[in-house]
């Protein structure tokens, strides 16, 4: 048995035309005055790894075209839509309105684990569109955007510290629930 790496080639890989024709997984990354440019590339890059269907940039967001978040988007910033929105309620209520059901990543009160919520919505054909909001790098998601969120979703975490990097948390959540929401598309 051979463990050669792949080559691109080999891959598959859609061009940035046929990904934009692709259908997407029916999931928004929402960035909550996320105010690493680098954070914003890797989120970018992981919406593209699970063909998302966009990104929602807010606040002190910074915005395509950027070269510190093609740094670590690797060009993904030019595959996945985004939205730019000046105060993330304002984002939340429009994502409601288009009937997202809208999750706060977030340590609090009555939180949900990821792999709960993941698991509820495999048993129940869950949500068929879901808004994930990742807050800034310090604070967190505002508690006004919490309040205003269908629920909140965290992470266990068995260490000495207290949170995950922003785009680290990123990637585990959108990984866990584009295989979730791929099971219920079966």
């Amino acid at each position: 048995m051979s463990h050669a790496k792949l080559s691109t080639a080999e891959m598959g890989r859609l061009s940035v035309e046929a990904y934009r024709e692709a259908d997407k997984l029916p999931l928004i990354a929402v960035l909550d005055n996320v105010r690493s440019q680098h954070n914003v590339g890797a989120v970018f890059r992981t919406a593209d790894a699970m063909r998302m269907e966009r990104v929602v940039l807010c606040g002190i967001c910074c915005c395509p075209p950027n070269q510190e978040i093609h740094k670590t988007a690797l060009g993904a910033e030019e595959s996945v839509d985004w939205q730019y929105y000046k105060d993330t309620l304002e984002a939340v209520r429009a994502l409601k309105a288009e009937g997202y059901a809208v999750y706060a990543i977030e340590q609090a009160h009555n939180s949900t684990t990821l792999e709960a919520f993941a698991d509820s919505l495999t048993a129940e054909g869950g949500h068929n569109r879901i808004a994930v909001v990742f807050g800034h790098e310090v604070f967190g998601v505002q508690q006004e955007v919490i309040d205003l969120c269908d629920g909140c979703i965290e992470i266990p975490q068995y260490g000495t510290k207290h949170s995950l990097n922003v785009s680290v948390t990123a990637g585990i959540v959108i990984y866990r629930l584009s295989v979730a929401m791929r099971q219920i598309a079966k």
